[in-house]
């Protein structure tokens, strides 16, 4: 008798997390000084290139104000924005032995403090559509002959291109299968390979990644 209301007792499943991470997905946002700053500086960047003349008529004024505005966007993209609205990360470091690796992370499993798909679909719109304009105003600029401004355009180009970039290399990385990745870690764990992915999912860490010398 006792072990048959142990039976049923192990047949009901209740999973009431799942349920509660869904609905928190779809709130609307749930970091708003981050998508703030998202948007904030690369919007600032461009607004200030197309209307710095009503503001100054000083050059290394303008140029200055742009080229900070775009190392600030840089900086809070690739080290916080990027990590808090999609749960991915990247950055370089170089080990004992000199060599530079590029580390993409992702969050595999959404936990509590995940991103919404609100957030999420601002933070991929603001990392493709401004480098896009970027790359107008470079033709632009280069048809113009404005050739003053072409150094800040490369720039702004540079910096957002290889935010898309690292980002874009973190989700691509993110869609592959647990066993693949994991296996080729374990081959390659004593030999440093040309890139490093880490994909981290609860205690578990998935890494695809690239090392290169300086």
């Amino acid at each position: 008798m006792k072990q048959a209301l142990v039976d049923d007792t192990e047949d009901v499943s209740l999973d009431f997390g799942s349920e509660e991470e869904l609905a928190l997905r779809k709130a609307k946002i749930r970091h708003p000084l981050a998508t703030f700053f998202h948007l904030f500086f690369r919007v600032s960047a461009i607004i200030t290139y197309l209307f710095c003349d009503w503001f100054s008529n000083s050059f290394v004024a303008c140029f200055v104000t742009i080229l900070l505005l775009l190392s600030f966007d840089f900086w809070s993209v690739k080290n916080v924005t990027g990590r808090l609205l999609v749960g991915l990360r990247w950055w370089n470091q170089i080990d004992e032995d000199g060599k530079s690796h590029w580390v993409f992370e992702a969050k595999r499993v959404p936990t509590i403090a995940a991103s919404t798909e609100a957030e999420a679909r601002i933070f991929w719109l603001g990392l493709i559509i401004c480098p896009v304009i970027w790359t107008m105003f470079f033709f632009s600029t280069l048809f113009s002959l404005k050739l003053k401004w072409l150094a800040l355009v490369i720039a702004g180009i540079s910096l957002q291109t290889a935010n898309l970039y690292g980002y874009i290399h973190c989700k691509v990385g993110g869609q592959k299968s647990i066993s693949r990745v994991t296996s080729r870690f374990f081959v390659t764990a004593d030999v440093p390979k040309s890139r490093q992915t880490r994909r981290i999912s609860g205690g578990h860490i998935e890494v695809h990644g690239k090392t290169g010398t300086r």
